[in-house]
This record gives C-alpha cells, structure tokens and sequence, in this order.
C-alpha cells in the first residue's frame, strides 16, 4: 500500500483514494489487534509475566533467538536491528537488558532480574516455523502461503504440515474462509488428547476408527457417564499417536468438569497448560479487549479536537476554516484539470501542496 501513490509503472495496478484510506485503516486495525491496544510507551517489565502480549526477538542482540522483547523496547532499544515480529505470547516478561543482552542495558527499564526463569523459547524466536523449521516469509518460497498457529505450543505451521490424514480437510465455508478459530498441533493433541471428551466443538479424525474418512464438527458431543468417560481417556492415551486437532473456538476446560476427571489424567499431561482453565486466555478475547481500547482511543482523540477547537479564539478558527476550504478549492481544480483514465502520482499530490504554499505566501 505505501506505493499506492508512487509514479505509475507499467502493469502495476492503481487504487482509488477510498480503497487507499480503508486499506490504511485496515492495517492500523490489524496492527491493534496484535499489540493488543499498547501504544509501546512503556516496557512491560513491571506488569510481570502477562497472560498475552505481543513479543519480539532481536536477532541482532541475541542471535541464538533465547529473549524476546515487548513492543515499547523494540521500539526504543533495538530501532534498526534485525527483529522477528513472534505475534503475541502468553505468560511471557520482557527480557530487554537482561543477562542475555550482553552489556546492553534496557532504555525504559535499566533495573531488571538477570533472567526470566518461566519465560518458554522455542524455534520462532531464531525465525524459523513449522516442522520443516524454516523462516517466513521464506526467501526461497515461489508464493508465501499463510501460516497456522497452534494455540497450545503457539508454534506456527504450514497447511501441509499440520499433521492431519491425507483424506482430511481443513473446514471452510463457501468463500474459502476457515471455519475453526484454534487449532491443536500433531505434538500439542498427543498431551492434550483429553480435550476431545470435553464438551467442545471439535474437529479431529476418531482414533478408534479404522477408516480415514474426513472429519466431521460436532456442535453437540455426546454425553457420557464418568465411568465412560474414564475408559475413553484411557483408549485415548493409549493412541497418543494422535493427529491434529481443529476447534471451532479455543478449548476452555471448566473447572468444575477439570476436577471430576484430573484424577482420571495423568498430572504430567496437565502440567504447562494451565491456561486452560482461563477463559480470557485466547486469542479472540486479545483482540476483544484491543478492539475496546481502539475504540476508547479514537473516542479520546475525537474529544482531544474537539476541545482544541472550542479553547481556538475567533479569529484561529476563522484560519483554520479558511485553509481547509483552500485545500479543498485546490484539490477540486486540480482533479476538474486531471484526465480520470490516469492515475494520481506522487508529483500530483507534490505540486497541489506547492501551490497552496504559494497561495498562502501572496495572502500574508
């Protein structure tokens, strides 16, 4: 899009001045949405290990990809490095400055422990994804294909190496768009195995059938005694061989139904996902909150101009009129003398300010 009023090059496409503005705000928007509504004023040291956050590695500082830093700091310390964008992390505390840094000391925060012992690192942190541990965008790669994000280990992997049967399908609706919200890894559906006795809509091959038929949603899983229950927990940990899982909202475990059956589940496997048990824990509820904030934010800003304008003296107000309507006059004139079939270039855009500066210049 930052090209979109550069100077035309032949067989590349225009785009009008509206679809120009809402591309931008739907860029601004997705950029919310991953920050979570923090404008990286702050580092987010102090706040401790945060359910969910947006997380960055420097490459340049830490190589070896074992730190991540929060958005203000790789705004403010590391400007210019070489960083990987890792989306967001949960029960993750800024690492900028510490140990792992070297000498370098943190700009927002210099007092910090010397390492975050429950931060967890994987691969992503080097800039490499998936099973075939390669990074994205990947150089050598014909066409980018999107990536998906396990919502237990948060790794991200390629379609085809998701780890579903080659009979099975991603579920998606007429125009093409997933209809799953979460999935589950090939490792990650080995540990949690259990969640597919829990009432949730779940997409995963039966692994007591036989067959390799596609998966098929459930929006009413059947209901069954605890007895029932323990036997299937038992066949399902048995078969941990287990293959991907798609839900159609991240798995949320009750706390009441937890208890009938931990006593059923192995504490190794419970050990690490926690996060379960917390319903604010998932992606849709981030961006829930950082729509809120969003919204909070251009309210502020709204009112902020509006009061600026009221506090204006008659006569600032009067020049503020009179140079939009200016501005206005120009543009109108200038696209009144400009052939539609063309594009508006970056030059355009250059000389209709020039002459309002001249303008200006013969008023004063």
């Amino acid at each position: 899009m930052a090209d979109a009023f550069d100077d035309e090059v032949e067989g590349e496409p225009t785009i009008s001045i509206k679809d120009y503005l809402e591309a931008v705000e739907e860029e601004e928007l997705e950029a919310d949405l991953v920050l979570g509504g923090d404008e990286g004023k702050e580092c987010t040291y102090s706040k401790g290990y945060m359910k969910r956050q947006a997380i960055f590695s420097c490459l340049t500082c830490t190589p070896d990809g074992n730190a991540g830093v929060c958005t203000a700091c790789c705004l403010s310390c590391h400007d210019g490095h070489e960083i990987v964008e890792l989306w967001t992390k949960r029960n993750f505390r800024c690492d900028c400055g510490n140990s792992k840094f070297g000498g370098s000391f943190c700009k927002l925060l210099a007092s910090k422990d010397v390492e975050n012992a429950n931060n967890v690192y994987n691969h992503n942190f080097k800039g490499t994804y998936c099973t075939c541990d390669l990074p994205y965008p990947d150089p050598n790669a014909e066409e980018q294909v999107e990536m998906i994000q396990c919502c237990i280990c948060e790794d991200w992997f390629h379609e085809e190496h998701i780890g579903l049967l080659s009979s099975d399908k991603i579920p998606r609706d007429e125009s093409g768009e997933p209809l799953y919200e979460d999935f589950i890894c090939q490792g990650c559906a080995v540990v949690c195995s259990f969640l597919t006795y829990y009432p949730q809509t779940i997409s995963s091959p039966d692994p007591s059938s036989s067959s390799k038929e596609k998966a098929v949603l459930e929006t009413e899983p059947p209901v069954i005694s605890s007895r029932k229950l323990e036997n299937k927990i038992d066949s399902t940990l048995s078969n941990a061989n287990s293959v991907a899982v798609l839900a159609e909202a991240k798995p949320t475990v009750d706390v009441k139904e937890c208890s009938e059956v931990a006593g059923q589940v192995p504490s190794v496997l419970l050990k690490g996902i926690g996060f379960l048990l917390d319903k604010e824990d998932s992606i849709a509820e981030y961006e829930r909150v950082a729509k809120q904030k969003r919204n909070e934010n251009l309210q502020k800003q709204e009112g902020v101009e509006l009061n600026f304008l009221n506090n204006l003296g008659h006569v600032a107000k009067m020049e503020i009129l009179s140079g939009i309507a200016d501005m206005k006059n120009e543009f109108c004139a200038f696209l009144e003398s400009t052939d539609p079939s063309k594009p508006i270039t970056t030059a355009d855009v250059q000389q209709v300010f020039d002459n309002l500066a001249k303008k200006r210049k013969r008023t004063l």
